[in-house]
């Protein structure tokens, strides 16, 4: 056991946030935890940490027990850059190396039994040295960096001067090089690129310790973990498996939850009939006695009351066959082009999901379209009929100046009652008097559930979206996804959401550094294709590198193994030599592990690991030859001097 929570209570003032929490996490599970905005998530690793203390119940830890917390908000000051902070968390092996560089100098200064001494101190340093990994981490440091989206061109970089993003990817860097019991990771992909992302999904798939993970990144959660931690009316469940399956596990137990609540109003209603009809007739007593088993019951609750944004489409109008044509279109900027030659033809009820890096041109592309930016060449053509309703991600659709139900009020007949447009915004969990807020008071997640409903409200048969779900939780995101998939028109998204795009998109438009390329199917079709590609140019890349060091050691001259015992044992002087080209060959193959290429590919990275690890072994044991080769030297010397 790492820690365990038994019957844990929390409150702040009147609001009830944890009640009975009882859950355990073990070493080596990789578990996420998962519930609505202010359910409680950030509240539980607070408590795990003991920034904050339970009210009631118990918190046990294991004697010891390292956390690695990921904050919302890392800052570095003073000189450092970005490479020695990374290597600040391998304190303890600086110092070896320190230790091990005085111990050189002083081997060159000392004779007798004060070198014997010096060599054994250098001995035991260089066996915590390599125990510890000291031969690799410089090359895991920079795996991880460059993992992350630093390019080495970054690595000289004053930490201090980074923007919020980068000083957050650093600050995650230091946590996975660290290497702690447990890792506490807080919506950790939300300041990396998809490719940044994938490869940490697969850093983590392979992580030995324990890590819990709160994120709103589904397609993320189903990668990288093997059990849920589901927060609900106060409460937490535990479920086996990834994000989908405890989505489907889910669903199952909801039905019986459900079922079981109705049975038992069901019981109370006969019960309370009877209570009144024989309370005050023959039946008294048990009358008395059936009231009091309801008044000692525990209620169950009706799960469908938990609140969850519903979104209703109505039928549109429909379009023509083509909705959407780009003829060699080109878009950008008067000095910079983004992309160009792009062909499309998007028909009636396909869903377009575009995906990419930032500022590869996802955004200008649906400016573009939409006629807020000029097209650089080329021209596109929307097809008749089409009626387009568009979702942005800056939320400019939505005026400050009004209250939420005045600005739903915009888009509405005189006809229809302010008591109808409440009813259409409970929809939207804008409930009671939330409908007269401000909506400069609403928090980014209010703004982007009151564009929706804006969006949802007008009657469009072509929907363009961007990044839909960035101000959405989960719960709302997946009644977004049920809605969307209902819709009879045609979709078009830009959206960083993989697991949004698998359930929406039909064909997938990905701006790349090389070009923007079409794929005709849905997100995961997409990602094991690009995937498979991936991993067989790595592998010719990978056989060809090997094929030419075979090469390399074909034509060097070939040592006599037979007569190598006959040889006399080599001077210090000798093997000296012999580590130099050992360590030169170390640092070549730490270059070749820190390369972009080498870091996300996994297979690459424990191949290349082994043969490091091979090397060092190889250069440990010259240490000692040239140490034995010392001392065989220095009692030379001294029978000489006799």
């Amino acid at each position: 056991m790492l820690f365990r929570f038994h019957e844990v209570t929390k409150s702040y003032g009147a609001q009830e946030v944890l009640r009975g929490v009882t859950f355990q996490i073990n070493p080596g599970e990789h578990v996420a935890l998962v519930g609505r905005n202010g359910a409680g998530k950030t509240t539980i690793l607070r408590l795990i940490t003991g920034v904050e203390s339970a009210d009631k119940g118990e918190i046990d830890a294991m004697r010891g027990l390292r956390f690695g917390v990921l904050a919302q908000h890392v800052d570095f000051s003073g000189a450092e850059n970005v490479m020695d902070a990374a290597l600040a968390v391998f304190e303890n092996l600086r110092s070896l190396e320190t230790k091990m560089r005085d111990l050189e100098h002083a081997m060159t200064e000392v004779s007798g039994e004060e070198l014997d001494r010096v060599m054994h101190d250098y001995s035991e340093a260089q066996h915590a040295y390599e125990r510890e990994g000291g031969f690799s981490y410089h090359a895991r440091a920079e795996s991880v960096l460059l993992g992350l989206g630093f390019g080495k061109t970054d690595f000289g970089k004053r930490a201090e001067s980074l923007s919020g993003g980068e000083k957050n990817r650093l600050g995650l860097a230091r946590l996975l090089l660290l290497e702690p019991d447990i890792l506490l990771l807080d919506e950790p992909t939300n300041h990396l690129d998809v490719d940044a992302v994938e490869w940490l999904e697969e850093f983590l798939s392979s992580y030995k310790s324990a890590y819990l993970i709160i994120s709103h990144d589904r397609f993320f959660l189903d990668h990288t973990v093997n059990r849920v931690l589901d927060l609900e009316f106060g409460k937490v469940e535990s479920y086996k498996g990834n994000y989908s399956q405890y989505v489907v596990e889910k669903e199952e137990r909801r039905e019986m939850q459900q079922r079981a609540y109705e049975q038992q109003r069901e019981m109370i209603e006969r019960t309370e009939e009877f209570i009144r009809r024989n309370l005050a007739g023959q039946k008294t007593k048990q009358a008395k006695s059936r009231r009091n088993m309801l008044q000692r019951m525990e209620r169950l609750e009706n799960v469908n009351d938990l609140d969850t944004a519903s979104f209703k489409l109505k039928p549109t109008a429909r379009t023509g066959e083509q909705v959407l044509i780009l003829d060699k279109l080109a878009i950008g900027f008067k000095t910079k082009t983004l992309a160009e030659n792009l062909n499309l033809t998007l028909r009636r009820t396909e869903r377009l999901g575009i995906i990419g890096g930032n500022g590869t041109g996802k955004t200008t592309l649906l400016r573009t379209i939409l006629g807020e930016q000029q097209p650089i060449d080329g021209e596109f053509r929307w097809g008749t009929g089409v009626n387009v309703g568009y979702y942005d991600q800056r939320l400019l659709t939505v005026d400050d100046r009004n209250t939420v139900i005045e600005e739903l009020r915009t888009i509405a007949s005189s006809a229809i009652t302010d008591g109808e447009l409440r009813g259409f915004l409970g929809r939207f969990l804008f409930s009671g008097d939330d409908v007269f807020k401000s909506v400069a008071a609403l928090s980014g997640g209010e703004k982007g559930r009151l564009a929706l409903a804006k969006l949802i409200y007008s009657r469009v048969n072509v929907l363009v979206l961007d990044e839909p779900t960035n101000h959405l939780d989960i719960a709302s995101c997946e009644a977004l996804e049920d809605a969307l998939n209902e819709f009879d028109g045609t979709i078009i998204t830009v959206s960083h959401d993989r697991y949004f795009l698998d359930r929406i998109a039909t064909q997938i438009l990905a701006f790349t550094d090389k070009g923007v390329e079409y794929f005709d199917g849905g997100y995961s079709e997409f990602y094991e294709a690009h995937h498979r590609t991936l991993a067989e140019q790595q592998t010719r890349e990978a056989e060809a590198q090997k094929a030419e060091r075979q090469a390399r050691k074909a034509e060097a001259p070939k040592q006599n193994k037979t007569n190598k015992s006959r040889q006399k044992m080599p001077s210090p002087a000798e093997i000296e030599a012999e580590i130099h080209i050992a360590e030169t060959e170390l640092q070549e193959l730490a270059a070749l592990l820190s390369t972009e290429e080498v870091a996300r590919d996994k297979d690459r990275l424990f191949e290349l690991s082994e043969q490091y690890q091979s090397l060092e072994a190889n250069i440990a044991e010259l240490y000692q030859r040239w140490e034995s080769a010392l001392e065989t030297e220095s009692q030379a010397s001294a029978a000489t001097s006799a």
